[in-house]
């Protein structure tokens, strides 16, 4: 069971072109976010969509292919783990942040 602790796999859309950030010491980062759909029924009978909007970093090799393949829109499944960070804004407000820290991604959809 302890392979389940703070798993997290996604399928969805990106919001947007990826962020890549390299680092003074010569990582990389990639930050993106990625939208998943559920559809269900409402007690009218309407068919309803829920879209949840998930915020994604990626670290070194795995970001070199964010930066490489992946664009506004493409369909990706990813595997990873939830953190949590806090961070004080412009105006001195502290911000707290989840973000999915991706480990494996796999592009799907068309070429």
């Amino acid at each position: 069971m302890s392979t389940l602790r703070n798993k997290v796999q996604l399928i969805g859309n990106l919001g947007k072109a990826p962020e890549i950030i390299t680092l003074d010491s010569g990582k990389k980062l990639a930050k993106f976010s990625i939208a998943t759909n559920e559809t269900y029924k409402n007690a009218q009978g309407e068919k309803v969509t829920d879209t949840q909007w998930h915020n994604v970093i990626a670290w070194n090799k795995t970001a070199e292919i964010v930066e490489k393949y992946l664009d506004k829109g493409k369909e990706i499944a990813i595997e990873g783990k939830l953190t949590s960070r806090s961070y004080d804004d412009k105006d001195g407000n502290k911000r707290y942040i989840t973000e999915v820290v991706c480990d494996e991604l796999v592009m799907l959809g068309a070429k």
